[in-house]
């Protein structure tokens, strides 16, 4: 039987303590939505500084960005190890709404295993512990991490970081590493390990329609008029198939289409159809054509359509050929897809679609992200998966992640380093929820000694 290694003794008997300090942090409403807890901001970007100091790193500093500061941290203790960069953010979701919470949204509970409070997953439990694991390292082998680490932690990534790239990009030489570790998001469950190969990049803009200089009488115009809703929703409904394919010339030209390999470890994963249409209460799924339903969310991309207005919108009835309509839509893409090549293709499709009597604006929104995608055989994800499976005593799923964290792909073309994910949220934790919550034992407990493992097994190269 293998013997238990020191940094499993020094988590146990510290257990009570971290968690502790854990609720410390979580007791800082640094909610970054909101400008009145500005200060509450930078306590916990302060908080987070200090604790990597008390762990030992020996470069600490809170570093001013075009927004809310940075906590950079920097531990070089041998050029010839590998460098891992920690990745997590400080700042929570607003509460909102109040009176569904249990208990206080900013003073954490623990109820039935599980601690309760905003930010508890996302993120701050999450940033918790690689700092915590270090702590064990340091106190157990030697005195120093087993690699060199550096850490950025941020204040904006519930508000989209609208200006991490920029600080990543301006940074580069001090930020270089040789794999970024994403201490955000989740493992498959608690008792079934998980690693990421790629997120989503996004695009989104909204169409103007116009048609007249004015909303006019529906009896006088309606029949020799073009209605701006009408027209938008002729447009709208051009944009996919009936099937549910995109419709956009052009929209799939630069797709990466699946694998072999990557249909069987999609497979692999376990997806109930029958339950998912019942839990959404819907009759059937939609979508690509060919395709299965998790192919479609990880591997494909897509183009919702996430608002519609025109017209007359309050109660009763008004006769009224409107003049104008606006409906928004985003795109999540895959890898190969540039946001602002397909922005340029609805654009031209909208302009190709958009009927006689009637003009068609398409207005970019700010914030497009490109897709990331890690190779299959990276070192640090191969070690992931191997730490994880051994674990969980499973080999882990190999998924995907649906939505877009943008800083991925900032680190792998600004820093030449790609993201493994690593955090251990767990499905039904309802981050930006009331009732958020961090599993004691499978995430605050499993987390830590993953983070030790995951330290260790780097080092051996």
């Amino acid at each position: 039987m293998a013997e238990r290694p020191a940094w499993e003794g020094y988590l146990s008997e510290h257990h009570d303590e971290h968690l502790a300090q854990l609720f410390e942090l979580l007791r800082i409403p640094s909610v970054s939505a909101l400008p009145q807890h500005a200060g509450d901001v930078r306590a916990a970007a302060e908080w987070v500084a200090e604790a990597l100091r008390e762990v030992g790193v020996p470069k600490v500093e809170i570093m001013p960005s075009n927004g809310n500061p940075v906590v950079y941290g920097e531990w070089v203790v041998d050029a010839s190890k590998p460098t891992a960069l920690i990745y997590g953010h400080y700042d929570v979701q607003p509460p909102d709404p109040l009176d569904l919470w249990e208990s206080p949204p900013f003073e954490p509970t623990v109820r039935n295993g599980f601690v309760y409070a905003r930010g508890a997953s996302d993120d701050k439990g999450n940033l918790f512990l690689p700092i915590k694991a270090l702590e064990a390292l340091v106190q157990t082998q030697g005195g120093q991490p087993p690699i060199n680490l550096k850490f950025t932690i941020e204040g904006e990534e519930e508000i989209g970081s609208p200006n991490l790239p920029a600080f990543i990009r301006d940074h580069a030489d001090l930020l270089a590493c040789d794999v970024v570790l994403c201490a955000d998001g989740g493992q498959w469950g608690p008792d079934t390990p998980s690693i990421a190969t790629a997120s989503k990049g996004i695009s989104a803009c909204q169409v103007n329609i116009r048609t007249a200089n004015t909303d006019m009488h529906s009896g006088g115009f309606g029949a020799t008029v073009a209605n701006a809703v009408q027209v938008a929703a002729q447009i709208a409904a051009s944009m996919h198939t009936p099937e549910g394919k995109v419709a956009v010339p052009g929209f799939y030209d630069d797709v990466r289409d699946l694998t072999e390999q990557e249909k069987r470890e999609f497979a692999e994963v376990p997806f109930d159809e029958e339950k998912y249409k019942a839990d959404l209460d819907i009759d059937a799924l939609w979508g690509e054509p060919g395709y299965t339903p998790i192919e479609r969310n990880w591997g494909r991309p897509t183009l919702d359509l996430n608002g519609f207005w025109g017209g007359f919108q309050g109660e009763g009835i008004k006769t009224v050929t409107p003049c104008e309509a606006h409906f928004k839509i985003t795109c999540r893409l895959v890898a190969n897809q540039e946001p602002q090549k397909i922005l340029a293709a609805i654009q031209q499709h909208v302009q190709n679609v958009c009927p006689p009597g009637a003009k068609a604006e398409v207005v970019p929104f700010p914030g497009s992200a490109r897709p990331f995608m890690i190779r299959r055989d990276h070192p640090a994800l191969v070690a992931a998966e191997e730490v994880l499976g051994d674990l969980y005593d499973r080999d882990p799923y190999v998924v995907r992640v649906g939505g877009t964290l943008p800083v991925a792909e900032v680190y792998q073309t600004a820093l030449g380093a790609d993201m493994v994910f690593y955090s251990f949220g767990m499905p039904g934790s309802r981050v930006h929820a009331p009732n958020e919550s961090f599993g004691i034992q499978e995430s605050f407990v499993q987390g830590r000694r993953a983070y030790c493992a995951l330290l260790n097994r780097l080092a051996e190269g």
